[in-house]
């Protein structure tokens, strides 16, 4: 069968799963971007209408040193390197309280692998924020992160993820799955977890309740079909839990980084990866224009090319800055809203499960 727009289109409207071809297909830079745009734009607004949403967040990086050192990362030092940092736990119960004080639902904890740092200790940031700020939804640690908890421990990823909710875990972010392609994934984070490791511990969080996110790392040495391969296997593990509620497309930012000499991905490359991720994501209810990453123009444009959200007000974002993005250190709610209303949509807050917040 020839794969052509129109019969895309008519896939799309019918209701009816994208293949893989047909993704790669979209990815042509022949193939007009613009109504690639529309047909994400349809599967937007059957599933969102005229609603895009955001939320009130902050993050926190405990540390910035990590025995990982992957060569995606501008973040991470050496244990030696007079630019490292681990924060202490008066600075992050501080961190806790502004948060709170400025209206935040949402605190994202992510950050370096530190090697003399054992697990008790990230357990330990877990705990004091949860019972210091019980308002905070804590989205701690991402995939690789809790399997690196369990290598160094020798417990299951299960026995940690259970041990994480007790203490107060109330989610997991998508970070660390870059890209699922071996090859490419042995370039640029060799001495991170594989992505069967990333898709096994999402796969135990969701069997125990645990929602997560997920995100694709792209603009590096990945292809077309690299790029189709990580949405079909997201795809998959979304079949069988349903437990993610947004994927996160990353535009990779090369400064700083050991992979400095590429050059980014131009803005329409971002719109097309956004409204192929939603054309092929079909049992994914979001799809965040993540505006750190993106630029605020770009995610601001990606709301008619498939996005639903721009992601919140990301207070003291490190990790994207640090590797070369140029958008403001975090937004207010009313810049958030005033974004949503100029791309013609309506603003809807929410907390970290996506339910809404009433506003006064």
């Amino acid at each position: 069968m020839n794969i052509s727009l129109e019969s895309i289109q008519q896939k799309v409207e019918n209701q009816i799963r994208l293949t893989a071809d047909e993704g790669l297909f979209l990815y042509n830079d022949e193939v007009d971007l613009h109504r690639v745009g529309q047909l994400a734009d349809t599967v937007r607004r059957r599933l969102h209408g005229n609603r895009a949403y955001y939320n009130r967040n902050a993050h926190l990086n405990p540390t910035n040193i990590c025995g990982y050192r992957c060569e995606l990362c501008a973040f991470s030092r050496d244990l030696d390197d007079p630019d490292g940092m681990v924060m202490d736990e008066a600075a992050m119960i501080a961190r806790g309280c502004e948060a709170v004080e400025s209206g935040c639902t949402e605190l994202h904890i992510v950050g370096g692998l530190h090697p003399e740092k054992p697990y008790d200790w990230y357990r330990e940031i877990v705990r004091l924020l949860h019972e210091s700020y019980p308002s905070l939804h804590l989205k701690a640690f991402s995939a690789i992160e809790i399997a690196h908890f369990a290598q160094e421990t020798g417990r299951s990823y299960e026995t940690i993820l259970r041990d994480l909710q007790e203490v107060g875990l109330g989610s997991l972010p998508g970070g660390g799955a870059e890209i699922f392609a071996p090859k490419v994934r042995r370039q640029i984070c060799s001495r991170k977890h594989s992505a069967e490791v990333w898709l096994e511990v999402h796969r135990v969080a969701h069997r125990l309740g645990i929602r997560s996110n997920a995100t694709m790392l792209y603009g590096h040495l990945e292809s077309a079909d690299d790029r189709i391969d990580h949405f079909v296997r997201l795809r998959e593990l979304q079949d069988e839990t349903g437990g993610f509620q947004a994927f996160v497309p990353l535009s990779f930012h090369p400064e700083s980084t050991q992979l400095a000499h590429l050059k980014r991905v131009s803005s329409l490359e971002d719109l097309r990866t956004i409204a192929v991720s939603r054309l092929m994501l079909d049992n994914f209810d979001h799809i965040k224009a993540y505006w750190i990453s993106l630029g605020i123009g770009t995610a601001q444009i990606a709301l008619a090319y498939g996005a639903d959200d721009l992601d919140g007000t990301v207070r003291y974002e490190k990790i994207h800055h640090e590797a070369g993005s140029t958008a403001p250190e975090s937004l207010t709610v009313d810049q958030l809203c005033d974004l949503i209303r100029e791309a013609g949509c309506e603003p809807i807050e929410r907390d970290t499960l996506y339910r809404p917040i009433p506003q006064p």
